[in-house]
C-alpha cells in the first residue's frame, strides 16, 4: 500500500493522540469504576476484567485476563515511549524494584531474593545449570534429579535432555492423581542433587506438601525447586515456611499480568556459592568505568565495575517494561483482595464442579479436598465437549482428553451453572 504525505501525517496525528490503543486516552480512563488496583473488590471484578463480560471464561490457569488497572499502567508507559516526557510514565529500575517488593510480600521473600527473568522456565534452567547438573554425568560423578508425573512437562523436558548427558532422572509415578511425601522419600537418596516439583500441578490442581518434601530433600543434602506459576496469586505461598530453595513463575497466569516477564526466587543463603550464575550481562554490575579511552580516568585495570549483590546476579538482559508496568498494578490488586480471599471466592465453584460433573460423565482427577481453584476431569470426546462449550460461549481448557476448569475473581456461581448446563 502506498502512503502519500497527507496520509502519513494524518496517521501520525492519530498515533500522537493515543488512537493506536484503539481508543482515545479519555476513553481508556472511563472504562469503569475500578481503574486503580487500590479500588479492588469482588463486587467490581467483572468491570475490572472486561474479558469476563464477553464470554464465560474459566481458563485462568491457562492465561489470566489483564485488568483495567494493569492495562492502563501499560498504556501510560507506551505513551511515554511514544511521546517522551510529559503525561506518560517511565518504567525502569526503581519501578522494577517495587515489583520485587510486592511479589516478595506475596510469597514471603525479600526483594533481594528475587530476580527478573523472561519466563518460568528460564528460572528452572538457571537452577539446573547453576547447580551443575549438566556436568554430573560428563564428569563421571553420581547424581540424580527427582521429579514426578504431574510435574509441568516443559520443566521435565529440561531433565530429560540432561539425562542424555548422563544425569540420572527419577520420575515418580502418580497414584490416584497425586504424589505423596512418602513416595518422594522412597525416591530421594544421598545422591539426589535436586528435587523439582510443580507446587500446584498444572494437570489437575493438586497441591503438594512442599514442607514435608523439602524436609526429606534437605535431610539428604538435596535442594528443592518449585514451579509456582499455578500457585502464586491464587493459593497462599510462603517459600521460607515451605522450605523451598528456588522457585519461578511467569506473570501471565494467576499473577494477572502479561507474557514476557518472570520472577525467580533464590534463597539468600544459596546465592552465588551454591547456585552459581551461568550467564552474564550488564544487569549484574553497577558503576562501570572505562580506563583506556582518551580522557578516561586513570586506573590499574582496563575497566572497573561493582558487582551487584543479591538475586540480581542471575539477571541477564532486558525484560518487558510494558509487562513490568502492568505487573506492578496487578500485584497491588492481588494484595488488596488478599490471596486467602481469592481462594475462598473461587473454591466453592470448583467444589460444585467436582460434585456435579462426574454425574454427567466427566470423572474427576483432582484429589478430594484439593485446596486450589483448579478442578480437572477426564473427557471421553474432546471434540464434542468443546463444541458444546463453544455453543454456550464457555471457555475451559480441553487437552489430552482432560478438561481443566479454573475460576478466578471475576467468576460467579452462575458461570459454573452455565458450564454444567452446556454439558448436561
Amino acid at each position: 500500500m502506498n502512503l502519500d504525505r497527507r496520509h502519513f501525517l494524518s496517521g501520525s496525528a492519530a498515533l500522537g493522540s493515543g488512537m493506536f490503543f484503539g481508543c482515545s486516552p479519555a476513553d481508556s480512563k472511563s472504562a469503569g469504576p475500578v481503574l486503580r488496583a487500590e479500588d479492588a473488590s469482588f463486587e467490581t471484578a467483572r468491570v475490572a476484567f472486561p474479558w469476563s463480560t464477553r464470554e464465560v471464561y474459566l481458563n485462568n490457569a491457562g492465561r489470566h485476563p489483564c485488568g483495567i488497572h494493569a492495562v492502563n499502567a501499560a498504556r501510560e508507559y507506551l505513551e511515554f515511549i511514544l511521546g517522551g516526557p510529559g503525561d506518560g510514565a517511565n518504567f525502569g529500575e526503581k519501578q522494577f524494584h517495587e515489583v520485587k517488593e510486592l511479589y516478595g510480600q506475596l510469597i514471603g521473600a525479600k526483594a533481594s531474593e528475587i530476580a527478573l527473568t523472561q519466563s518460568t522456565l528460564i528460572g528452572e534452567n538457571l537452577v539446573a545449570l547453576g547447580l551443575g547438573l549438566h556436568r554430573v554425568g560428563l564428569l563421571g560423578g553420581k547424581g540424580n534429579v527427582v521429579v514426578d508425573e504431574l510435574h509441568y512437562h516443559g520443566g521435565s523436558y529440561i531433565y530429560r535432555r540432561l539425562q542424555e548427558a548422563g544425569l540420572e532422572l527419577r520420575i515418580i509415578k502418580q497414584k490416584d492423581w497425586q504424589v505423596t511425601p512418602e513416595e518422594y522419600e522412597r525416591a530421594i537418596d544421598k545422591n539426589t542433587k535436586l528435587v523439582s516439583l510443580t507446587l500446584v500441578s498444572n494437570i489437575n490442581g493438586y497441591l503438594y506438601d512442599a514442607k514435608a518434601i523439602s524436609d526429606i530433600a534437605h535431610a539428604n543434602g538435596a535442594y528443592v525447586y518449585a514451579d509456582i506459576v499455578q500457585a502464586a496469586g491464587c493459593v497462599p505461598v510462603d517459600v521460607r515456611a515451605m522450605g523451598i530453595d528456588f522457585c519461578s513463575a511467569s506473570t501471565y497466569k494467576w499473577l494477572m499480568g502479561m507474557r514476557g516477564l518472570g520472577l525467580f526466587y533464590v534463597r539468600e543463603e544459596l546465592q552465588g556459592e551454591v547456585l552459581k550464575p551461568v550467564m552474564y550481562g550488564d544487569k549484574q554490575y553497577a558503576n562501570f568505568e572505562f580506563h583506556y579511552f582518551p580522557g578516561s580516568p586513570a586506573g590499574d585495570e582496563p575497566v572497573t565495575y561493582e558487582t551487584r549483590e543479591g538475586a540480581e546476579m542471575y539477571e541477564v538482559g532486558n525484560v518487558s517494561n510494558i509487562a513490568g508496568a502492568a505487573q506492578r498494578e496487578a500485584l497491588k490488586y492481588i494484595l488488596k483482595l488478599g490471596v486467602d480471599n481469592i481462594l475462598a471466592h473461587a473454591k466453592p465453584m470448583c467444589d460444585k464442579l467436582i460434585a456435579e460433573l462426574p454425574k454427567l460423565g466427566y470423572p474427576c482427577i483432582t484429589p478430594p479436598g484439593s485446596p486450589t481453584p483448579i478442578a480437572a476431569f477426564l473427557v471421553e470426546s474432546p471434540e464434542e465437549t468443546n463444541a458444546k462449550l463453544k455453543k454456550a460461549n464457555v471457555v475451559a481448557k480441553i487437552k489430552w482428553k482432560q478438561m481443566r476448569v479454573s475460576p478466578s475473581v471475576f467468576n460467579m456461581m452462575e458461570d459454573v451453572d452455565r458450564l454444567l448446563n452446556a454439558l448436561s
